[in-house]
C-alpha cells in the first residue's frame, strides 16, 4: 500500500505517486498555515483553505488583524473565480496572470514564499514522503512550521 488519499500521480515525474506542500507565510517568511494535497492537484484547490487556516495575526493595539491585507501568488493559483473570493475576505490579491509574459515583478515579494518551502525541506521527514497515512505527514509538517517560527523568533529579523 503506498501512500494516502492527499497523495496523487506526479505530472513531473513519471507518474509516481507524490504530495504538495502549499504554504501561506507572512512578509518575513514565517509559516502562517500549511496543507497537504496529492501531486496531481491544482494548486488553486488550496488558496481559500489556506486563507481560512491563517490564525489571528497580531496588529496595532487594540486592533487585531484576522488575516493579511495581501496576498501574493504564483500562476498556478491564477482563476478569476478565486480572486473574488480572496476578495471576499479583504484581501487584495496580487497573482500572475496565466499566458502573460514573466517579469511581472511579483518575484519579489513571492521569494520568500521559496524561501520558506526550502526551509521546510531542510527537514528529511519532509523532502522524501515515508509515511502512508496523510494525518501523520500534515502533523511533520505542522511540526516544521512550529519549529521555523521558533527559530525565527529566537533571532532578530
Amino acid at each position: 500500500m503506498k501512500g494516502g488519499a492527499a497523495t496523487g500521480p506526479s505530472p513531473v515525474d513519471r507518474g509516481k505517486t507524490g504530495s504538495k506542500h502549499h504554504v501561506i507565510v507572512e512578509a518575513h517568511g514565517i509559516p502562517l498555515a500549511a496543507t497537504l494535497t496529492g501531486g496531481n492537484r491544482n494548486d488553486v484547490t488550496q488558496l481559500i483553505p489556506l486563507i481560512r487556516a491563517v490564525p489571528p495575526i497580531r496588529g496595532k493595539r487594540g486592533q487585531p488583524l484576522r488575516r493579511p491585507k495581501h496576498l501574493y501568488a504564483d500562476r498556478g493559483y491564477d482563476h478569476e473565480s478565486y480572486h473574488d473570493q480572496v476578495r471576499r475576505f479583504e484581501i487584495t490579491p496580487h497573482i500572475a496572470r496565466r499566458g502573460t509574459e514573466h517579469g511581472s515583478g511579483l518575484g519579489v515579494h513571492r521569494w520568500v514564499v521559496e524561501g520558506a518551502l526550502a526551509l521546510l525541506l531542510w527537514f528529511r521527514r519532509l523532502r522524501i514522503r515515508w509515511e502512508i497515512r496523510d494525518d501523520i505527514h500534515q502533523a511533520f509538517i505542522t511540526l516544521g512550521c512550529a519549529v521555523i517560527c521558533w527559530r525565527r523568533l529566537r533571532t532578530p529579523l
